[in-house]
């Protein structure tokens, strides 16, 4: 709570203080406790965090602004140096949830903290085209020593095919049982990391056998 409580004094500072744009991205993996959102839902709900500053920072805020305020018609008073020091921050702190919804745990924060809903705008991810999965499989497989161009593109060719299956095995997994299973592009992203560090595994252990037989004769 600490470390996330001083990385959004941070942004503030550069957003409210000196006006430089700032966006703070948050993945649902490093939510590690529920109560971190409790900062994130009073940003997205109010603009600011009870008590995020203390007294003497507050002040030094102040003095900062203070120019920039009186240019822009705010009275010398510390309640409308702050006020504009939250409508800069509102004008430059862009707050960047990617959330899962898969499982539970999006819908149980959804109702604990409705900012994350009531004060944000939705983007959904839609799955990866077939060309899509070819090309990212091309991208990554490249790295990899290959004996020639053919085979890499049967590998793009192959991933893509297992993953668009499993798509449709979702759909009837959810017809016949009622329940949900998802992959998704990190899902393809893991394959390909798997059958990387699978193929690397397996040439290892042929190149000591190699070696071994080497050795023996």
């Amino acid at each position: 709570m600490g470390d996330l409580k001083t990385d959004i004094q941070t942004c503030f500072m550069k957003a409210g203080a000196n006006g430089i744009p700032q966006l703070f991205i948050m993945t649902d993996g490093q939510i590690l406790n529920d109560r971190f959102l409790m900062y994130i839902n009073d940003i997205l709900s109010t603009g600011y965090i009870p008590e995020l500053f203390a007294q003497d920072e507050l002040e030094a805020i102040q003095a900062k602004v203070r120019a920039e305020a009186k240019s822009n018609g705010f009275l010398d008073t510390p309640d409308d140096l702050f006020r504009f020091f939250l409508v800069k921050i509102q004008k430059n702190l862009h707050m960047d949830l990617c959330f899962s919804p898969k499982g539970e745990a999006f819908r149980v924060r959804a109702r604990m903290f409705p900012g994350l809903i009531n004060s944000t705008s939705m983007d959904w991810f839609h799955p990866w085209p077939k060309t899509a999965l070819v090309g990212v499989a091309d991208r990554f497989l490249s790295e990899i020593e290959m004996p020639n161009d053919e085979l890499l593109g049967q590998l793009s060719e192959h991933m893509s095919y297992v993953h668009l299956s499993i798509d449709e095995a979702n759909s009837q997994y959810l017809a016949n049982e009622r329940r949900f299973n998802y992959t998704t592009p990190t899902s393809f992203l893991e394959l390909i990391k798997f059958y990387k560090a699978l193929l690397g595994e397996k040439r290892g252990g042929i190149i000591a056998q190699i070696e071994r037989l080497k050795i023996g004769l």
